[in-house]
C-alpha cells in the first residue's frame, strides 16, 4: 500500500502549520477557493447568515423564537421556555445536542465546522470574501503585508479594519439580542448610554472580541482554542467520513509530464491542495486536527485534475478504510450505540416537555414568624409565593386550600394573582383555618392556584399552630 511520506513517518504532526521553526506565527494567505463545493458552501453560508439575522426578530406568542438569557437564567428554545426549575430539562437538550455533534463526528468527521460553525462561516465566507475584495488574493496580500507603508497600503488596511469593525459591531448587537432579546436590544441602542450603562459595555466587549478574533486570531481559534478540533480526535475511526487524499490512487507524486509513466500516481504535487487551506495544512499528510473540512481542496484538486486530464476526486468525502480497502461507508456499532442513547435522550426530553405543568408554584411560610389569632376560633399563618408561568398567555390564578376548610387571603386585597405570559409574579398571602381542623402543632397543607376552569398546580407546606 502505498503512504505519503508524511504518513509514513508522521513528521506532519510534530507542529501546527501556523508555527514556524522558530516559534513565532506562520501567517496564513489561502489562495480564494472556487468550485462546485465551494458554490455549494455559498448558498449554506446565506442561509445561515439569514437565519442569524432574523431569528432575533421572529416571536412566538409575543416572546422570542429564541433566547439564551444567561443573567436571569431564562431560555427559550424554539419556543419552550426554560426556567431555573427546568434546568434538567434544559440539561438534557444540551446533552442530546451534545450526543448528536458526537454521532455526528463520528460517521462525518468536522463537516460541521467547515459548513455550520459560525466561526467558519463569517471567517471564510464574510471577512476573508472582504480582505480578498479589499487586498486581493493571496500573493498580493503577502506582498502588501511585507511592502512598506505606502499611501495604498494605508488605505487599504484602514478600509479593511474599520469594515471588519463594523461587522463586529453589528455581530456583536445580534449576539447580544439572543441574549438579553431584541427588544431590550433596542432600548440600550434608541435611550440614552446612563440608562443602559451594562449594555453598552457587554455590546463594545463583545465588539472588541468579534474583531480580535477575526482580524488576528482568525484560523487559530479553530486549531488552538476550540475544543471539537481536540475532541474528533478521538471519536474518528477509520469508517468515519471526512476529507481525505487517495494515496492509493496518488502515489508515488510526481510533477506533470505528458510522457506517459505507469509508475506515477495522479498526484502532480502542484500544491493547490495546500495553498487554498484555510488553516495551512497538507491534507495528503492524512486526517489532521487542524482540518475543518471545509472542501476547499477538493474543489482545487478537481480543477487540477480536469486540467490534466484525470478522473475527480483524487481528494475526496471518504473513510481511511475506504481508501485503503474501497469498503462503503457502513453501521458500525459504536454508531448504533450513539444513536440508541441519543434516541433515549430524545425521548426523555419528549416526555419530560410533555408531561411539565404550564404553572410552577412554590409556596414557603415566612420564616421567623409564628401563627396568628385572626378570631377567637380560627389561626392565621403567612405564606410567601412565587409563580412560574411557563405559557404564552397571561393567567388569572386564584389560590385555594385543597382538602381542608380554611380561605387564602392575599395581602393587598386581591382575591386573584395576575400571572404574565413567561414570567415569575411573587407576593404574599394568609392562609386563615379554623382551630378545630388542625390535627397537630405542624400540619401539612396543600394549596391549588386555579383558574377559571381548573386547577393548574399544586404546592404543599407547613401550617404551624399552637402546641397541641
Amino acid at each position: 500500500m502505498n503512504q505519503t511520506p508524511g504518513q509514513k513517518d508522521g513528521s506532519f504532526r510534530d507542529s501546527i502549520s501556523t508555527i514556524k521553526k522558530d516559534g513565532k506565527r506562520n501567517w496564513i494567505y489561502p489562495t480564494k477557493p472556487f468550485g462546485r463545493f465551494y458554490n455549494k458552501r455559498n448558498i449554506a453560508s446565506i442561509i445561515y447568515l439569514v437565519l442569524f439575522f432574523a431569528l432575533p426578530f421572529i416571536k412566538v406568542n409575543g416572546e422570542p423564537l429564541l433566547l439564551l438569557n444567561i443573567v436571569e437564567r431564562k431560555f427559550i428554545i424554539f419556543g419552550f421556555a426554560f426556567f431555573p426549575q427546568d434546568m434538567f430539562l434544559f440539561a438534557l437538550a444540551m446533552l442530546c445536542f451534545m450526543v448528536f455533534v458526537v454521532l455526528f463526528t463520528v460517521v462525518f468527521g468536522r463537516l460541521f465546522c467547515g459548513w455550520a460553525c459560525p466561526q467558519t462561516i463569517f471567517m471564510e465566507m464574510v471577512f476573508r470574501k472582504i480582505e480578498y475584495w479589499i487586498e486581493g488574493d493571496a500573493s498580493h496580500q503577502r506582498a502588501l503585508n511585507k511592502g512598506p507603508w505606502t499611501r495604498e497600503k494605508i488605505l487599504k488596511k484602514s478600509a479593511k479594519y474599520s469594515i471588519f469593525f463594523l461587522i463586529s459591531f453589528l455581530i456583536a448587537n445580534f449576539f447580544l439580542a439572543y441574549i438579553i432579546s431584541m427588544d431590550e436590544l433596542l432600548k440600550i441602542i434608541s435611550e440614552p448610554v446612563s440608562a443602559h450603562l451594562g449594555g453598552f459595555i457587554a455590546l463594545f466587549l463583545f465588539t472588541g472580541v468579534f474583531f480580535f478574533v477575526y482580524s488576528y486570531m482568525r484560523e487559530q481559534i479553530c486549531i488552538v482554542v476550540c475544543p471539537y478540533g481536540r475532541l474528533q480526535g478521538v471519536l474518528l475511526d477509520k469508517h468515519s467520513v471526512v476529507v481525505a487524499y487517495d494515496y492509493v490512487r496518488g502515489e508515488p507524486r510526481k510533477k506533470y509530464s505528458k510522457i506517459e509513466d505507469t509508475e506515477r500516481g495522479d498526484c502532480i504535487d502542484c500544491f493547490q491542495c495546500v495553498k487554498v487551506c484555510p488553516t495551512g495544512i497538507d491534507i495528503r499528510n492524512g486526517t489532521q486536527l487542524e482540518c475543518i473540512n471545509c472542501t476547499a481542496c477538493m474543489d482545487a484538486c478537481d480543477h487540477i485534475m480536469e486540467k490534466v486530464n484525470k478522473p475527480k476526486g483524487l481528494i475526496r468525502l471518504a473513510s481511511e478504510a475506504g481508501i485503503a480497502k474501497g469498503e462503503k461507508l457502513k453501521l458500525t456499532p459504536r454508531m448504533l450505540g450513539y444513536s440508541f442513547v441519543l434516541l433515549a435522550l430524545i425521548g426523555g426530553l419528549v416526555f419530560g416537555l410533555a408531561s411539565r405543568s404550564s404553572v410552577e408554584a412554590t409556596v414557603l411560610r415566612a420564616p421567623g414568624t409564628l401563627f396568628q389569632k385572626p378570631s377567637p376560633d380560627s389561626l392565621s399563618n403567612l405564606y410567601s409565593y412565587s409563580l412560574i408561568n411557563k405559557t404564552h398567555e397571561s393567567m388569572e390564578l386564584r389560590p385555594q386550600l385543597k382538602g381542608i376548610p380554611g380561605r387564602v387571603q392575599l395581602i393587598g386585597g386581591a382575591t386573584e394573582i395576575q400571572l404574565p405570559p413567561g414570567n415569575i409574579q411573587k407576593g404574599s398571602f394568609f392562609v386563615v383555618i379554623a382551630a378545630k381542623d388542625l390535627k397537630k402543632r405542624k400540619q401539612e397543607i396543600e394549596l391549588e392556584f386555579c383558574d377559571k376552569e381548573n386547577c393548574v398546580e399544586t404546592a404543599s407546606t407547613k401550617f404551624l399552630g399552637p402546641a397541641k
